[in-house]
């Protein structure tokens, strides 16, 4: 793999092709490769794809020593190679070509070339957590930028990608982002008055650690996409989610006190209606309670909401 560096500290990434041939070659022979080492020392948890590209794969190998470019240079030796007996694909072998990498000052950027976009978009995520959660290993590391020719690259939102870190793949409950499906869900935001909703759909990939009635608030929460108008937000955007659960058809929200700011002056109605609405369109949601700091506000009329579509107006529905 040939990779030019940009950087003058990176000059000295290239006196260690050798040590990079070397080390694959002992990872190709080795059988023990991808377990972890009996010998105390310490280890990485070196990511790779799973064969059907819906997961993220975790072998374990010795942990490089050296400098933060050297351990860059070998984490992406090891990310370049299968283990023996391993059930996985290299996250680097892809289709796409390294072109350039550049460290500086804990900021680490690979460069890859145009079949990088190419990718299906649960693939690009799949590769994007697996070269992060790896190469952040490195000591010194702290943040990760992947770029096509330089240019920055977009998530199937639209939205740039940017600097990335580990924390980028862990969901709110604290667990990793392994698997990913993706979703259509019918999403109420409210109406310029802010006295109708209406509904639009919105397709993205989720990660299957968190339940479906968390992705639906999750993205209520963040608001219409601002690529379409006529969609305003119901919910601050401050508003902290203490806990979902979902029993016996009821699905139970506790926010935080933030739940009760106003915005784009929107009814209460409406507010309530733009989540209840929402959770209604996932299968076993027939009921949804909300709690505000573990208490029914004052504002409320109901203690439980069932959906509500006397206040969606009858604009055609929007595609998100």
């Amino acid at each position: 793999m040939r990779l030019p560096f940009s950087s003058k500290k990176n000059r000295r990434l290239c006196r260690t092709m050798s040590l990079i041939a070397m080390l694959t070659g002992l990872l190709l022979l080795c059988a023990s490769c991808g377990q972890k080492k009996e010998s105390g020392g310490r280890v990485v948890q070196v990511n790779y794809l799973s064969n059907a590209e819906t997961k993220v794969e975790v072998i374990e190998f010795d942990k490089p020593s050296g400098s933060a470019e050297e351990q860059l240079r070998i984490l992406l030796s090891y990310l370049s190679t299968i283990p023996e007996k391993s059930n996985v694909k290299s996250p680097l072998h892809m289709g796409f070509e390294i072109i350039s990498v550049d460290y500086q000052d804990g900021s680490f950027v690979l460069n890859v070339d145009e079949k990088y976009l190419e990718l299906s978009p649960t693939t690009e995520v799949l590769v994007r957590a697996a070269l992060v959660r790896t190469l952040l290993q490195a000591d010194g590391v702290n943040r990760i930028q992947i770029q096509v020719r330089g240019n920055q690259i977009y998530d199937a939102a639209g939205d740039p990608v940017g600097w990335m870190t580990a924390e980028q793949f862990i969901r709110n409950d604290g667990s990793e982002i392994n698997s990913y499906e993706q979703i259509r869900v019918k999403l109420y935001f409210a109406n310029e008055a802010g006295d109708k909703l209406i509904a639009a759909y919105r397709e993205k990939f989720y990660s299957t650690n968190t339940s479906l009635e968390r992705f639906v608030v999750d993205e209520i929460l963040a608001g219409p996409s601002g690529a379409i108008e006529g969609l305003y937000a119901t919910v601050s955007s401050d508003t902290k989610i203490l806990s979902v659960m979902t029993k016996d058809g009821i699905c139970y929200l506790n926010f935080d006190s933030n739940f009760l700011n106003v915005v784009n002056n929107e009814t209460t109605e409406v507010k309530i209606y733009s989540i209840v609405n929402s959770l209604s369109e996932l299968q076993g949601v027939n009921f949804v309670q909300i709690l505000v700091n573990g208490e029914i506000p004052d504002i409320f009329e109901n203690p439980i909401f069932e959906r509500n579509m006397d206040i969606v107006t009858t604009m055609e529905t929007t595609q998100e």
